[in-house]
């Protein structure tokens, strides 16, 4: 794995880098090295230095505040823990639980993931017509909560887990 994760001079993970930016970062002093591989090195024909896998930036860098998370399709399958809001069973497809012909819009709040049986089920029909109910209700995400959660849900390095879990509390 050749990413390493940026974070902000107050310890605020900030995003993923690739490993040539991360080095640049270091060689820069941009940033310094707090969790590095053990006995793995970074050389080149005059330097050597630790293979680096969270680093913080040197200065605070100031991030737009954004109140929502942005709502994308894989958004909301990892919402929902790619389980379906009808059934229970493995969810891969999205449903408008107000169907968009009926006057539902596209939001964190209608639209859930769905298996695909349930899908064609359902097509355009609303729940008190079929007599079903939701397991669980969709929510609109915290942005901050969210991006961590997109962070881990990947394969992560396991010095990442000590600076994530730390803002994620």
């Amino acid at each position: 794995m050749n990413r390493v994760l940026l974070l902000n001079a107050t310890y605020e993970p900030i995003c993923t880098v690739a490993m040539s930016r991360a080095i640049a970062l270091l060689l820069q002093g941009k940033a310094q090295a707090l969790a590095c591989r053990p006995g793995e090195v970074v050389r080149s024909a005059s330097e050597s230095i630790d293979y680096p896998t969270v680093i913080r930036l040197e200065r605070y860098i100031r991030l737009p505040y954004r109140r929502s998370a942005p709502l994308t399709r894989n958004g909301v399958l990892q919402r929902d823990n790619h389980t379906c809001i009808y059934c229970g069973r493995d969810g891969r497809t999205i449903d408008h639980i107000i169907p968009r012909s009926r006057g539902g819009d596209s939001s964190w709040l209608n639209l859930a993931a769905c298996c695909q049986k349930c899908n064609n089920k359902k097509g355009d029909s609303l729940l008190a017509e079929l007599g079903w109910r939701l397991r669980f209700s969709p929510h609109e995400p915290d942005y901050r909560t969210f991006y961590i959660s997109k962070l881990t849900a990947r394969r992560i390095e396991p010095a990442w887990s000590e600076w994530l879990s730390l803002k994620a509390a």
